[in-house]
């Protein structure tokens, strides 16, 4: 036995014990063998991890995702440290991501400045004279990365995908979700009263003097809560398409009193044909709001928006009470990461494109890349021969299916293409203004896509993210370097382990092209139905009682999953997990029977493999924000919900009809 040198490290990093583990791929310490795999098998196949992983005290949930992000961490660590060195060339990448870290450290410059950063935009806000002249406003926040009442952006246009067009959709609140405005139940209620008390604690840290500003804002965006759509209800991309040409929306009566011709001028958005608006009724009741709200509220409201969204760029006071509310009463958490950590965190989030460009060099394997691209073709096949066996889909739709299965594109690793952040002003003393300047430059490529093709080559994550995602519309999934590591992938374990690491990741991000939102884009990655009236019916049924198994899992006392929520995860985690198995087992059947390792056969391993990747500790309270906020289940039910519906499953570890890993016939659930 040995020690897999990814978690012996982390462990050592943390001060956590590690025993022994397999050297092929899955460590024996992760089980807990007193359990029965028939009754519980999250608690057989992850209590050992559980018990030998306590989740760190600066954290709030703790698993196989964390871990790696944290080894990353380690890496871009030594890449930052070594570029903040270096007097590198202006306009480098090393130049750029090495100041950009250097100022993030100095927390004695920031002290000492205070919030003196924020004195223009301050002076900004102070000068408004009306409610009318908020959209000026607006627009000259908005390219400096500073929220207001709704979002603006460009991007695919989802009836059209080869085009890029101007969307708004709904935005304005300070808490993670509208349900913590609109709950009145005790936590929530205690949330709010918390959330008071942090406004005005962060107002008087920036020396602004505002009598009740907390109690004004939250009564503002409770408001604004109350005519947002739900996350539910935002899941159904024909709800949020509302596709107006340039003169519909401007003459609309509903939010024509919105002076939107100086917001985009200030913006410099060139003229436009057309616009999509995700919530109409949003903006028809935000302009309501800016009659009804007197202009001393709005202006408390633009302080705040200024105020927050520099909280981790001020004073170490003020990073540390945003801290104390939003990780520490929304998420559980009890210690703030070290500085270092939050400086990576905010290189990461500010330039992690550029970043990339430097972790590659160093922490890419080709040979990774060439083996996950075989496992993509491998998972294509498994998922056609699913689709050409499904008896519930006709010959029609099926044929559709296959096409749009064919078409899926797939990137791994790192972009072709990097975006250019070479002329961006970045000094080792003004944190505040680099970050301005980032988003400036960040709004600039964006504003640039307006009337100019789709780029195929753009990615949504950085190459060091340990994650991956499907886009429905540009039909392709997307896997950078950062997840091609283990636990996902491991090019010393045996196969077993790996389809059911990164392979069941494969084929989960294939399986959000089919799961209940993004079988609605075609194979081009249009919003176009391309079922039989029938077919539909029939998936639907299906993917209903996949919301309605999910919202049977009690996580807390009277806390459940949110099946619709989540359904499209739980689609893709159910059928990624059925397209990787059965593309092992053609593997298998091409290159023979393997032998038993630690006891354990092929069909076990695998799902063994897959427990794994979703071990986790997590807080009671990041758990109850979760439940609201993400669209993910949690760790557990991420393996148990599966399971309990794969007689594969079953099969592999002898479990029988009656036992609790083995679902009823009537709540069984098969899609794909």
């Amino acid at each position: 036995m040995t020690k897999n040198s990814l978690f012996l490290g982390i462990a050592l990093l943390l001060g956590v014990e590690v025993q022994a583990q397999s050297p092929a791929g899955f460590p024996l310490s992760n089980l807990d063998p007193s359990a029965d795999p028939c009754t519980n098998f999250y608690q057989y196949a992850a209590g050992g991890w559980m018990k030998n992983n306590p989740m760190p005290s600066t954290e709030s949930r703790w698993g196989s995702f964390n871990m790696l992000a944290k080894a990353n961490d380690l890496k871009i660590r030594a890449i930052l440290e070594g570029a903040a060195a270096k007097k590198a060339p202006k306009g480098s990448a090393e130049q750029l991501v090495g100041d950009m870290y250097a100022a993030a450290l100095d927390t004695s410059t920031l002290d000492k400045l205070g919030a003196k950063p924020l004195a223009p935009l301050m002076n900004e806000i102070n000068a408004l004279n009306s409610t009318k002249e908020i959209p000026s406003l607006m627009g000259k926040l908005r390219p400096l990365g500073i929220g207001g009442l709704f979002s603006f952006y460009v991007g695919i246009d989802a009836k059209d995908s080869e085009a890029n067009r101007v969307q708004l959709g709904q935005g304005g609140l300070g808490l993670p979700d509208r349900d913590y405005y609109l709950k009145m139940d005790e936590e929530n209620t205690k949330i709010r009263t918390a959330y008071v008390k942090h406004i005005d604690a962060m107002f008087a840290l920036a020396g602004q003097k505002d009598p009740k500003a907390g109690e004004r804002i939250l009564n503002l965006e409770t408001e604004l809560a109350k005519i947002s759509m739900s996350r539910v209800e935002r899941r159904d991309p024909d709800k949020t398409y509302n596709k107006y040409t340039a003169e519909e929306f401007f003459s609309h009566p509903d939010w024509s009193a919105f002076n939107w011709m100086e917001y985009f001028t200030l913006l410099m958005v060139p003229d436009f044909d057309a616009i999509i608006v995700g919530q109409p009724d949003f903006l028809k009741g935000m302009v309501s709001l800016l009659q009804q709200y007197p202009l001393a509220d709005w202006k408390t409201y633009y302080r705040w928006q200024a105020i927050n969204g520099a909280s981790n760029m001020l004073t170490t006071a003020m990073e540390r009470e945003s801290f104390n509310f939003y990780r520490g009463v929304l998420s559980g958490t009890q210690v703030m990461k070290p500085r270092w950590e939050r400086a990576v965190d905010l290189v990461n989030g500010s330039l992690g494109e550029t970043l990339g460009q430097l972790f590659v060099k160093e922490h890419f394997s080709p040979a990774a890349k060439k083996r996950v691209s075989e496992m993509v073709e491998e998972l294509r096949t498994a998922f056609g021969e699913r689709i050409q066996a499904l008896e519930w889909m006709s010959a029609e739709t099926k044929a559709q299916a296959m096409v749009k299965l064919a078409a899926f594109n797939y990137k791994i690793g790192y972009p072709d293409e990097w975006k250019d952040y070479s002329m961006v002003d970045i000094k080792r003393n003004t944190l505040y203004a680099n970050m301005q300047n980032i988003s400036k430059r960040r709004f600039q490529l964006m504003i640039e896509k307006i009337g100019k093709p789709v780029d195929k080559n753009e990615w949504g994550m950085t190459p060091q993210t340990v994650n991956a995602y499907y886009s429905a519309s540009r039909n392709e999934i997307v896997f950078p370097a950062g997840i091609l590591q283990a636990p996902f992938f491991n090019p010393q374990a045996d196969d077993a382990v790996n389809y059911g690491g990164i392979g069941a990741v494969i084929g989960h991000e294939f399986s959000h092209g089919f799961d209940d939102k993004g079988s609605k884009f075609d194979a081009q990655g249009n919003l176009r139905n391309w079922w039989t009236e029938a077919d539909r019916a029939a998936f639907e049924k299906r993917t209903q009682k996949i919301v309605e198994q999910y919202g049977r899992f009690e996580v807390l006392d009277g806390l459940f999953v949110n099946g619709a929520l989540t359904q499209g995860e739980n689609i893709a985690d159910l059928a990624g997990l059925t397209m990787a198995y059965y593309a092992l087992k053609n593997a298998i059947a091409k290159n023979g029977e393997p032998p038993l390792i630690d006891g354990f056969s092929w069909q076990q391993r695998f799902f063994l493999g897959w427990t794994h990747v979703w071990s986790q500790n997590i807080s009671e309270k990041e758990l109850r924000r979760r439940i609201l906020t993400d669209s993910h289940s949690p760790g557990k039910e991420r393996v148990l919900g599966p399971l309990t519906n794969m007689p594969e499953f079953w099969e592999a570890f002898n479990c029988n009809l009656g036992q609790p890993m083995v679902a009823d016939e009537n709540v069984r659930v098969t899609i794909w």
